[in-house]
């Protein structure tokens, strides 16, 4: 590019870029959120569930049998 064809650059000019970048930038995280809030609900919910089985395991391994008699 020549100096005759060379525009300069406004302050507007860097306004406008810099917002269409924050723009950008601000999706990519509000994406990256959802995902990781998806993840943590689903990491959760599997801790749950095993906790539930082993406490249902071990209950049914040490569970005593009480015999009552009268007499």
């Amino acid at each position: 590019m020549s100096q005759s064809q060379a525009r300069t650059i406004s302050r507007d000019d860097i306004k406008g870029k810099l917002g269409e970048i924050q723009g950008e930038a601000q999706e990519q995280v509000e994406g990256a959120r959802n995902q990781i809030l998806a993840a943590g609900l689903l990491v959760g919910l599997l801790l749950l569930i095993v906790a539930f089985l082993l406490g249902r395991r071990g209950g049914k391994r040490t569970s005593a049998v009480i015999e009552v008699r009268r007499g």
